[in-house]
């Protein structure tokens, strides 16, 4: 595949290590810088959105590939293709979470999630859902996935996943909780007060202080 080629064709050693190290050493890298990423992948990202149909093939072949620069690939073709998601491509999504699973990933996947929430085509039980499940990363896109929403945020679907997650000791779920009550807080700045005075003895340290960074 030729992107791949391209890819691979510019990796830089140098950086791929600081790439690793940033990410614990978790994932290999190639060392390509976001722009050069971007700038690889344009024609080819605009190509396959002419098919007008995602291609879960393609998101399978980069999310096997070793380097961390095919996933950022991958999730880079799903934000552009968003609008072809479906309720029926939630478990993929989910496959997707909970493989080769951080936070750079999981954050890129939860706008997808929020898009089907936003679009109707999911509803709040789904997102209950997964506010619940077993996997962390799951429990962080459930609670993440309304950031941008504004004012047509679901105030008591966020109130409820945030508080099936109160008392977790897991950083990822505090500091997304103290995102998303942080982000609204730009809308609603009463709202998330009155949710913290509620909840502050539940809430992690973590998450209130991120939360009341605009209150």
């Amino acid at each position: 595949m030729k992107i791949v080629e391209d890819f691979r064709a510019h990796a830089d050693t140098e950086k791929a290590k600081k790439q690793e190290a940033y990410l614990r050493d978790q994932f290999k890298f190639l060392g390509l810088p976001t722009p050069v990423r971007r700038e690889l992948s344009k024609s080819f990202l605009k190509e396959k959105a002419q098919e007008k149909v995602i291609d879960w093939q393609l998101i399978d072949f980069l999310w096997s590939e070793e380097e961390r620069e095919f996933q950022y690939l991958a999730c880079d073709y799903l934000r552009k293709m968003k609008k072809y998601l479906e309720a029926t491509d939630l478990p993929k999504i989910y496959q997707l979470a909970t493989t080769k699973s951080w936070w750079e990933t999981v954050d890129s996947l939860d706008e997808l999630v929020g898009y089907l929430l936003l679009s109707g085509k999911i509803k709040s039980p789904d997102i209950l859902k997964w506010s619940v499940d077993e996997n962390f990363w799951i429990r962080r896109i459930a609670i993440d996935c309304q950031l941008g929403f504004k004012e047509v945020t679901d105030t008591e679907l966020l109130s409820s996943v945030i508080r099936n997650n109160l008392g977790s000791k897991e950083f990822f779920i505090n500091k997304a909780i103290g995102w998303a009550l942080r982000d609204y807080s730009k809308t609603h700045p009463k709202w998330v007060a009155h949710f913290l005075s509620e909840n502050e003895e539940k809430l992690a340290n973590l998450s209130l202080r991120e939360a009341s960074k605009y209150l």
